[in-house]
């Protein structure tokens, strides 16, 4: 076996961070960005928990919840540099907006925005605001534990698609950083899972159905219209995914 096969690399978390995030991680092994897809999760983790502590700490300034889950949300988007929005813009102006795959591919690559993108974004970003300002609410130190829970458990939902969905395209992110296998994808769903249940307890499980739901309902749709996926489409499917689980974890 060699060292790219291997399931497991010294490399594959700062690759993950370097991937996800703005955060200075120096990439040791390009070659395994998509083995590496198994820390998704942790990245994920790192992500929500850092707007988390910072919406904890802005309550304790005296701020209202919904200045908090605004200053949340804004920690998440600044630190992932945006990537998942964009991907979710992309895939809404894309999938809607073109009538043939080709042309939905090329909506896709182009850097402008369209109507269906923007859509998408408000919507995104309102829901996820109404529901993290709902939790912070309710029980602020829960509320911080279940907006990294949900912020884990969407990494991982992004790593079923891209494991199940071969690349739709034969260039871009996605197809650059390669088809992650389902052992990798298996890794991360149970990192994944291991680490909602130590923030969150035995009933983090309904969360992580919605997380599959949300893979599942975005992965139907990209094949159904691309083929495959692409890097757009797992922004979307991290998008989608977060906005299931938070919703559960409201109701």
């Amino acid at each position: 076996m060699t060292k790219n096969d291997a399931l497991f690399a010294q490399s594959d978390l700062p690759l993950a961070f370097n991937l996800l995030t703005r955060l200075p991680f120096s990439a040791v092994d390009s070659n395994r960005i998509a083995q590496s897809a198994w820390a998704y999760p942790v990245v994920g983790l790192a992500v929500g928990a850092a707007s988390a502590c910072t919406a904890l700490f802005t309550l304790w300034l005296g701020l209202p919840a919904p200045l908090a889950a605004l200053i949340c949300l804004t920690i998440q988007i600044v630190t992932t540099g945006a990537l998942h929005e964009d991907g979710l813009a992309d895939s809404a102006d894309g999938l809607w907006g073109g009538w043939d795959k080709t042309r939905r591919l090329e909506i896709m690559k182009d850097s402008r925005i369209g109507a269906y993108g923007v859509l998408a974004l408000i919507l995104s970003l309102a829901a996820r605001w109404a529901a993290i300002c709902l939790l912070l609410s309710q029980n602020p130190v829960v509320a911080a534990l279940f907006i990294a829970t949900s912020a884990c458990l969407s990494r991982a939902a992004m790593v079923a698609v891209m494991a199940v969905l071969p690349n739709a395209r034969a260039s871009g992110l996605s197809h650059s950083v390669g088809q992650s296998s389902i052992q990798t994808a298996g890794a991360a769903f149970a990192i994944a899972v291991t680490l909602a249940i130590l923030m969150s307890g035995m009933s983090v499980f309904g969360a992580v159905f919605w997380a599959i739901l949300g893979a599942v309902a975005v992965g139907l749709v990209a094949r159904n219209k691309i083929g495959g996926q692409t890097g757009d489409i797992l922004g979307a499917t991290q998008q989608i995914s977060e906005i299931a689980i938070l919703f559960s974890l409201v109701a």
